[in-house]
């Protein structure tokens, strides 16, 4: 009778545990469901079209503008910057671009194309190789 009894408890405790899993499984598909803002692929109806894809991040420039993929800042923009540039390495000579770009309120990405142009029309040279080149007025 005893082990009647604990045969019947034991599988009431396992079959607890399982719908305890299952449960918890399902909250956890609900919790990335709703962090995606669509429908988990196991629970799509037949007939159902996808859920609508997560927008790609705009990519930033500067100080938060976007600029779409593969689109070109105008030229006037990119000489405003080559001056500036110019104007903050007189000032603060020696610094990495890290620190340029944190200086100017701006990231290093935006600023390579204008160090490239100072560079090649010797208005600024360089010291060290990579992440370690530091920037001087000539």
């Amino acid at each position: 009778m005893a082990n009647s009894l604990n045969d019947r408890i034991r599988s009431r405790v396992e079959q607890f545990a399982e719908e305890l899993s299952v449960l918890i499984r399902e909250s956890a598909m609900e919790t990335v469901r709703d962090a995606l803002g669509g429908v988990a692929a196991g629970r799509r109806g037949a007939g159902r079209s996808r859920p609508p894809a997560i927008p790609p991040m705009p990519r930033l420039t500067g100080r938060g503008r976007s600029l779409a993929k593969g689109a070109k800042r105008a030229p006037e923009e990119i000489e405003r910057l080559t001056s500036k540039l110019a104007d903050y390495i007189k000032g603060n000579p020696g610094q990495r671009i890290e620190q340029i770009a944190e200086g100017m309120g701006t990231n290093t990405r935006e600023l390579n194309l204008p160090a490239k142009k100072l560079i090649a029309n010797k208005q600024i040279k360089t010291r060290g190789h990579k992440r370690a080149t530091t920037y001087f007025p000539r």
